[in-house]
């Protein structure tokens, strides 16, 4: 469903588990650091709030999007994560590159989730423009930070 006929806010939490015991991995992209400092805020709130302990939330960040797949897999490979959830954004330029980066970005972390059996999340805003990308980043259309992970907690009550 587009983000624009639902808030990234809402998830459905009726089956959600106990996951105080769970250690979650986020890795943060520095590019757009002022957006991806909110959605990394987003999805850390939304951990605590269903039961995460601060001390189990590792942050790491790496230089932009396209890294995330690869700090997702570090991550990963570490048998006392749980869970990996990866923030980016991407705003559509005058180039062709978001196209590419999106697209590896999306089957990397696909890769790295099956390669390890471990729910990796996908909390890359992918934007036309800077308002796009704010309005995902606490603005009118929610957090994606938030919607990454509602999605971590619910594969790990799967």
């Amino acid at each position: 469903m587009a983000t624009s006929l639902k808030n990234l806010n809402d998830y459905k939490k009726d089956n959600f588990k106990d996951i105080s015991g769970k250690t979650i991995g986020i890795v943060v992209a520095e590019w757009h650091d002022d957006i991806t400092s909110v959605l990394c805020e987003g999805a850390v709130d939304t951990l605590l709030k269903h039961g995460a302990k601060k001390e189990n939330i590792f942050i790491n960040t790496v230089p932009g999007s396209f890294e995330l797949t690869l700090g997702a897999q570090f991550l990963a490979l570490q048998e006392e994560i749980d869970a990996v959830i990866c923030i980016g954004v991407v705003i559509k330029g005058d180039t062709k590159h978001d196209d590419y980066i999106n697209h590896a970005v999306a089957n990397g972390l696909t890769n790295v989730s099956l390669k390890f059996n471990k729910p990796v999340a996908f909390g890359l805003v992918t934007t036309n423009n800077l308002e796009q990308a704010l309005d995902r980043a606490g603005g009118k259309h929610g957090n994606k930070g938030v919607e990454a992970a509602a999605a971590v907690i619910g594969m790990l009550s799967f």
